[in-house]
């Protein structure tokens, strides 16, 4: 039935990840195949030379891709293995918290978290009122093989497209050339989609089902615009694609909107679970609170 036999004895699955200065955290999915998937996060910002330094390049054939910036495939029910063991199902992506597999179309969706410091590198290309609005954090659909671009590109919402990174030669107006995969859908830079879920219950109105739930952890680095997040979101699903625009589900995690602007909220809303009932949890990272959100349909 699910129940944990001994929780002071855990079951060693994979061993030796690798682990950089940001973007530690392994995030894992399960599909119905008995796969495991593993966020590796690259530890760098754009694969510069310098990191997050104003003006340097970025590394040719960016040597972190070997080895983090994407996700790895391991077996769900064997012990013991070793990073080597794993497959790198897909690559360019920066920093993935958020993933799960999508029973409706049988495939892996992810949430990334998109690059830094446009105008901060690269004064001379984009303004600050630019770098905060740039690039979207995007929902991905991947298949193996897939490459979503980082460090060589990033998604601008504005002109909807793939653009060339600064690092990589990129002048804010340049269209990246390359087979790169568009995202899903895309939302506001720099909210942090730290958890995504799909919701297969039946205690939440039938609009909820086969939707996708996001928790946004909030954003850090949008000046001079006010911080943003600090919510969860839904974003309807059709035929097991994103359908039309998200909404928020749920809100006032930071306690209140003068807290959100000014990025000290008093909770942030970062992982997602459904009970057996259907009901969601959401976990903070902040004060350490569980949430449990239930619906009980009007009589």
């Amino acid at each position: 039935r699910g129940e944990v036999v001994d929780p002071t004895k855990g079951e060693l699955l994979v061993r030796g990840l690798k682990v950089g200065s940001q973007h530690e955290s392994k995030s894992i999915a399960l599909d119905n195949a008995n796969n495991l998937y593993v966020n590796v996060g690259a530890y760098a910002n754009a694969c510069q030379e310098q990191d997050r330094t104003r003006g340097s390049k970025g590394l040719p054939n960016c040597p972190i891709l070997d080895s983090a910036g994407g996700i790895w495939q391991f077996k769900a029910s064997q012990l013991n293995q070793r990073y080597a063991d794993g497959t790198r199902y897909a690559t360019g992506l920066r920093n993935v918290v958020g993933l799960d597999w999508n029973p409706q179309d049988n495939q892996l969706f992810v949430m990334q978290h998109g690059r830094d410091q446009l105008h901060d590198n690269w004064p001379a290309l984009y303004t600050d009122q630019q770098s905060a609005l740039l690039p979207a954090e995007c929902m991905f659909a991947l298949t193996k093989g897939a490459n979503a671009g980082w460090p060589y590109t990033y998604y601008d919402p504005q002109r909807k497209e793939v653009m060339q990174g600064p690092e990589y030669g990129g002048d804010g107006k340049t269209a990246a050339k390359g087979d790169y995969l568009k995202p899903a859908a895309a939302y506001p830079a720099h909210m942090a989609p730290n958890g995504l879920l799909f919701y297969t219950g039946t205690m939440f109105p039938a609009k909820y089902r086969n939707g996708a739930f996001i928790a946004f952890h909030g954003s850090w680095n949008r000046a001079p615009e006010p911080q943003a997040g600090y919510f969860v979101a839904f974003q309807p699903f059709k035929d097991g694609k994103p359908s039309g625009q998200f909404e928020v589900f749920a809100d006032n995690f930071s306690g209140s909107a003068a807290k959100t602007a000014s990025g000290r909220a008093d909770h942030r809303p970062c992982g997602l679970a459904q009970g057996p009932d259907g009901s969601l949890y959401v976990s903070d990272d902040q004060k350490g609170t569980i949430y449990r959100i239930v619906y009980t349909a009007k009589k």
